[in-house]
């Protein structure tokens, strides 16, 4: 079984879990499954559970998953996509007048 997404990402309990609606492009399913186990690990507590918790916790995983998928294709806005780099750059903005010091993207 497989808990971290990326290569070398930490094994770190979420602190974020991100928007996935009306996007453009739309979500993928790696970000699907990544909000889906972020959720999970936020709700059990367990960034990697223990061998008697692992299939209970991919079985949640995977309910989660189907069920945000679920969601996302039911849902309707009248708004138009929003745009993942300006969302990104508005983060950004935030973060840095929040915490007074450019976060990695800016700094070069």
């Amino acid at each position: 079984m497989f808990y971290t997404t990326a290569p070398g990402a930490p094994n770190t309990m979420c602190r974020n879990i991100k928007t996935l609606f009306n996007f453009a492009p739309p979500a993928t399913e790696l970000e699907i499954r990544d909000a889906s186990l972020q959720y999970v690990r936020k709700l059990s507590g367990f960034a990697v559970p223990s061998q008697a918790n692992a299939a209970a916790f991919e079985q949640a995983v995977a309910e989660v998953a189907a069920s945000t998928r679920k969601l996302m294709q039911a849902l309707r806005t009248q708004a138009p996509p929003r745009d993942r780099e300006t969302e990104a750059a508005k983060a950004r903005a935030r973060s840095q007048l929040r915490f007074g010091k450019p976060t990695e993207q800016d700094t070069p």
